[in-house]
Parts: C-alpha cells; sequence; structure tokens
C-alpha cells in the first residue's frame, strides 16, 4: 500500500511542476524595428502593404474598419526573444492578409491588443511567452492610403 501511495504522491508533484511551467505568462517589451528587421520578415511582409504603428500614417481615402488578430506560437526550444519575433511576424502577416482581402493598402493605428488591453505601439510590442507557447496579439484599422 506504500508503494502506490509514494506512486500517486510522485506522480500528483510531477503534474503539478508541469502546471506551473505552462502556467508562466512572462511579458516582454521588444523592438519593433528588431522583429521587421528578421530576414523572415522581410521575405514574408508584402512591401505593397504598409503597416504603421500608433498613428493614422497619412491621408486615409477609404477605412475598411478594425481588424485584430491573436496569434500563438510554439515556444519550444527557442528562446523567449525569438519566439516574440516569429509570432510578431505572424501578426503582421495576418494584419497584411485582412487588408489583401479588404481591398486595403495599409494598416493603421496598429496597436498591442493583449488580453484585449490596447497600448499604442511607437518602438516596442507586447508579447507574453510562457514554457510552451508566446502570443501576441495586435489591432488596425484597415484603410486606403493615398
Amino acid at each position: 500500500m506504500k508503494k502506490g501511495t509514494l506512486a500517486l504522491s510522485l506522480l500528483l508533484a510531477s503534474l503539478g511542476t508541469a502546471a506551473s511551467a505552462e502556467a508562466r505568462d512572462t511579458p516582454y517589451f521588444l523592438p519593433i524595428q528588431e522583429a521587421l528587421a528578421t530576414p523572415a520578415a522581410q521575405e514574408k511582409l508584402d512591401p505593397s502593404i504598409r503597416l504603421v504603428f500608433a498613428d493614422d500614417g497619412g491621408t486615409v481615402d477609404r477605412n475598411f474598419g478594425e481588424v485584430v488578430t491573436s496569434r500563438k506560437t510554439n515556444a519550444f526550444n527557442k528562446t523567449d526573444e525569438e519566439a516574440c519575433r516569429w509570432v510578431m511576424l505572424s501578426a503582421l502577416i495576418a494584419l497584411q492578409d485582412s487588408a489583401r482581402q479588404q481591398g486595403g493598402n495599409a494598416v493603421v493605428n496598429i496597436a498591442s491588443f493583449y488580453d484585449r488591453n490596447p497600448r499604442a505601439l511607437t518602438d516596442e510590442y507586447e508579447c507574453h511567452a510562457g514554457a510552451l507557447m508566446a502570443g501576441v496579439a495586435l489591432k488596425g484599422d484597415v484603410v486606403t492610403l493615398r
């Protein structure tokens, strides 16, 4: 009976450790330009669809409305910063995809929207990293700029 109790105790302890590791949610505020300067960003972002952070970016001909994206990525075997750069790129690609689908040529007023808390982006973006996942949420306005 003692062996069963010991085994059960060890199992519960290991599950508790795994649950606490997954529960990590470390916020990071990382440079936007660093994410945009990666080779992957240079290759995958569409230069014909402008991404404008924290202001309107110019004269708007047509406003298609707000778009929100929340992206997660596997953080396993990556530093938190690497995972954050990757998921930021994924979120920016999603904003550009929305603009393309709606007929816009820009996404302006891009702000962080993690946990539905808006935070204007000028130099840094907000990313939350855990043991297994990293996430970025953004919102912005899809528009056609002159």
